[in-house]
């Protein structure tokens, strides 16, 4: 409990201080017009309110991530603290908030543009083709689970209910993905994400008035306690993203980039959406603790589950009633599908630069949809007709997502070379990019779904990768990039 505490304050210090270095760093300008103000279109470029953008900003990056990552990082030990903790503030948060503000500077430009004007138009390509994918990938694990959970509650279970589920959030991704953002998103998502906090909060609250006994601390000891044998190092740093570091964070902070109306609104919506959400995911790996570690798990009579879930029904229904069972269908259903239909928005606009394809005619934008649509109902399919699609397809959704986080970091130091010169500021990606590239490499190179080198090499691995990314990037850069 002292630990989650603690590093609820760490958080917001971090916010406070380290977020207002690194908008020093970036050199935000409250005068210079933005993309939402002079490429207005009233479909994607369109100036809301900064409250309503931090709100579908924090819903777009955040979905189950931090709900579910906690629960299954929180089972590695108290080691997850320290990773939320300092992967969020010197990692995720600047991560978000430089590639959201560097897609400001750009006209709004997607990730892949982005990519390419800093890292080359081989770069581009493969990066193009890289966060198309992944976000396909994010669209169809974030059709199916929801689609099983209602499945299961509205239909029992058979798979004819799970199909009708699946073609009824797929609809609503079509309406989703096509109409202008401030019709749809703009006006639901706000809702959904104070749900989501709310729900947090409130765990938060039970958490302090029952102060379980039992929930381990840091100084407890980071022996790994995870019963799998995955090890902290990359296990960890793959199971806990959204919470700390997302590559898919810079496929939606694009998004966002589209309609703040001035500079000085990155700092709280993009620096300040991933520190919110790593609250929430600190919130959870303490609940998570105390239901796998402290007995929580006997006391509600649920011993033998490790679902996420399963874990974060169970634990909403003790503690917060029928009202608490409300929010965690909508924790749990709403935002995968939130996140979902964005992630199609995003791989639309991406394909549309690429293409050159002015979107504001909607034949333009149903072309690109639809064909996004079938390729996302191809995963599905696999889903449906293989017993472990889903488990084989959300594995690689994970490494690809922290793939694309080094992308984004690379990008960003380099970024940071060219228009901060005679400084020393491209560290604060540099190191994040060389641990992300270490971490990634490490990952799938030892994992089941990899090449399944043996673990015991992994901090070998990962230290050669660290080391031979950064001498390699400095290499470079006395090359002049």
């Amino acid at each position: 409990m002292y630990s989650m505490l603690i590093s609820i304050a760490l958080l917001v210090i971090g916010y406070l201080l380290y977020g207002r270095f690194v908008e020093k760093v970036f050199g935000a300008d409250p005068a210079r017009p933005t993309p939402a103000h002079t490429m207005t279109d009233g479909v994607d470029y369109v100036v809301m309110p900064s409250w309503k953008v931090f709100m579908i900003q924090f819903l777009n990056i955040a979905g189950t991530g931090p709900i579910f990552g906690a629960i299954l990082g929180a089972m590695y030990g108290p080691s997850c603290y320290l990773w939320i903790v300092f992967g969020c503030i010197f990692g995720g948060a600047v991560h978000d908030y430089l590639s959201g503000m560097l897609s400001v500077r750009h006209g709004g430009k997607g990730l892949p543009d982005l990519v390419g004007t800093y890292l080359g138009g081989r770069t581009r390509k493969l990066m193009l083709f890289f966060a198309v994918f992944m976000l396909l990938l994010v669209a169809a694990v974030f059709v199916y689970s929801p689609a099983l959970i209602l499945g299961d509650m509205i239909g029992g279970g058979t798979k004819s209910a799970v199909l009708i589920w699946v073609g009824i959030i797929l609809l609503y991704y079509v309406i989703a993905t096509m109409v202008p953002i401030d019709k749809l998103i703009g006006k639901i998502y706000p809702v959904f994400a104070v749900a989501l906090i709310f729900m947090a909060v409130a765990l938060l609250a039970c958490l302090i008035g029952k102060w379980p006994a039992g929930i381990p601390e840091v100084w407890d000891g980071l022996a790994n306690r995870n019963p799998d044998g995955g090890r902290i190092f990359p296990c960890l740093f793959i199971s806990i993203a959204c919470g700390a570091v997302s590559g898919f964070h810079a496929t939606q902070s694009p998004l966002m980039a589209r309609c703040i109306g001035n500079e000085k609104m990155g700092r709280p919506v993009f620096y300040g959406a991933m520190i919110t959400e790593g609250v929430i995911a600190l919130i959870w790996a303490t609940v998570s603790s105390w239901f796998f570690f402290a007995g929580g798990n006997v006391e509600m009579g649920a011993d033998g589950i490790v679902a996420a879930p399963a874990v974060v029904t169970k634990v909403s229904k003790y503690w917060l009633g029928t009202f608490g069972s409300i929010l965690a269908i909508l924790g749990v259903v709403a935002a995968p599908i939130t996140s979902g239909d964005t992630a199609l928005r995003s791989a639309r606009l991406m394909v549309a630069d690429a293409l050159n394809l002015n979107q504001k005619p909607i034949k333009n934008r149903l072309a690109v949809s639809m064909c996004l649509f079938i390729a996302t109902g191809g995963l599905l399919v696999y889903n449906i007709l293989d017993a472990q699609g889903f488990n084989v397809l959300w594995g690689y959704f994970g490494w690809a997502n922290q793939t694309l986080s080094i992308f984004t970091f690379w990008t960003l130091t380099v970024f940071l070379v060219q228009h901060r010169t005679g400084t020393l500021y491209y560290l604060i990606t540099l190191l994040p990019a060389c641990f992300m590239t270490a971490v990634c490499t490490t990952f799938i190179l030892t994992a089941k779904i990899g090449f399944r080198i043996p673990q015991d090499y992994a901090p070998l691995i990962g230290a050669v990768t660290f080391v031979l990314s950064a001498c390699i990037f400095f290499w470079a850069k006395r090359k002049k990039l």
